[in-house]
């Protein structure tokens, strides 16, 4: 192989793939990145065997080859070389050589016969989304996922796809985020897959605000082609709670606020929160709701803000990261708050998108 590029473009195309790279893995091919030719280009492919993502970079190919290289020296080397071009050439025993004007590196690579093979998506169903959407859709879902290892099945978000519409669903068991769009192809059978969280967080980092992408769906596995970019991944296996059976009826009792007001109010209340007493009180009163935190030994808060509320007065406590996390990633200057009472969830209802917390017992 012999490849002549310019050095930024190699750069961004290693930080794309790099994130999933374990750097102390029992098996060292898992360090590596596999650097491959294809026609006027140069794909990079990384892998953890959970997910594996590919990038093709413009290159000048003077000589088709591969080889892999340990991600992060080499992606160290590229950064420190002078210049704006690289050129990059392997030997037969898998040494790469890298040139660029006065300097040169010689690094041992291995063999792309060691790599992981990634699994081949041929005669697939295949789903196409707006990327703008999905990446909306994840932002409004994701800090919804438990992180709690022993409850894999919500490790991760159920995509639900049918002919017309893509459901995604997160999940702790305290709190219930659930977004709903229309796709621009489906399928003509209804599939439920629940995508890994480390593969939600690659998806964020490459999804564009403009253009498609398109959603393979294969087995126990899933490909997402980004442009350039291709992410793949295992799912996780098993049945996701049926959350429509907690999502409660739309209630009147609403109460409405300015969504910046509200955000600053519980995030100023919840400096004062610990592990053992998290929980913000909201005292909801006509037309006034009063944000507070008390913790015994630290001390205590008190702030006031204006709403607009019709229904019966309320003292009502919360876990202030889960109205923060909805909150700050909600789009609109007014958000509503459904309250029912002291022990019954909040509920925050957009179009097409439904966000449920559980109360918290004040001491």
């Amino acid at each position: 192989m012999k490849v002549k590029v310019n050095k930024g473009v190699l750069l961004s195309g290693l930080q794309i793939v790099q994130n999933v790279i374990i750097s102390k893995s029992s098996l060292p091919i898992l360090s590596n990145v596999l650097i491959e030719t294809q026609q006027g280009g140069l794909r990079l492919t990384a892998t953890d065997l959970d997910i594996g993502i590919t990038c093709v970079i413009p290159v000048d190919v003077q000589e088709t080859g591969a080889v892999t290289v340990t991600a992060k020296r080499f992606s160290d080397i590229i950064k420190e070389l002078p210049g704006e071009f690289a050129q990059i050439t392997t030997k037969k025993n898998n040494q790469v050589n890298i040139e660029a004007e006065l300097c040169q590196f010689k690094v041992m690579g291995l063999a792309r016969e060691e790599f992981p093979k990634l699994p081949e998506f041929k005669d697939k169903d295949v789903v196409r989304l707006d990327q703008g959407e999905l990446k909306e859709m994840l932002r409004l879902t994701s800090f919804s996922v438990s992180l709690d290892e022993s409850r894999y099945i919500l490790n991760g978000i159920l995509f639900k796809i049918n002919k017309n519409s893509v459901t995604l669903v997160a999940t702790d068991g305290k709190r219930l985020a659930v977004v709903e769009k229309s796709l621009v192809s489906g399928i003509n059978k209804d599939v439920s897959i629940i995508i890994p969280i480390k593969t939600i967080h690659e998806l964020n980092r490459n999804l564009k605000e403009e253009g498609e992408l398109s959603l393979v769906l294969g087995g126990n596995q899933v490909l997402f082609e980004l442009g350039s970019v291709t992410v793949i991944s295992r799912l996780i296996e098993g049945e996701f709670p049926d959350y429509k059976q907690v999502v409660p009826p739309v209630s009147e009792n609403k109460m409405h606020v300015n969504r910046d007001t509200f955000l600053l109010a519980v995030r100023r209340a919840a400096l004062l929160s610990t592990p053992d007493y998290q929980a913000v009180k909201l005292e909801i009163f006509k037309d006034k709701l009063v944000v507070s935190k008390s913790t015994p030994d630290i001390g205590e808060s008190h702030e006031e803000v204006d709403i607009r509320y019709q229904g019966k007065e309320m003292i009502i406590g919360f876990n202030p990261n889960y109205l923060a996390d909805v909150l700050k990633n909600l789009g609109g200057e007014s958000v509503s708050l459904e309250l029912t009472d002291s022990e019954k969830p909040g509920v925050i209802r957009l179009s097409g998108y439904t966000y449920i917390v559980l109360p918290m017992r004040l001491s």
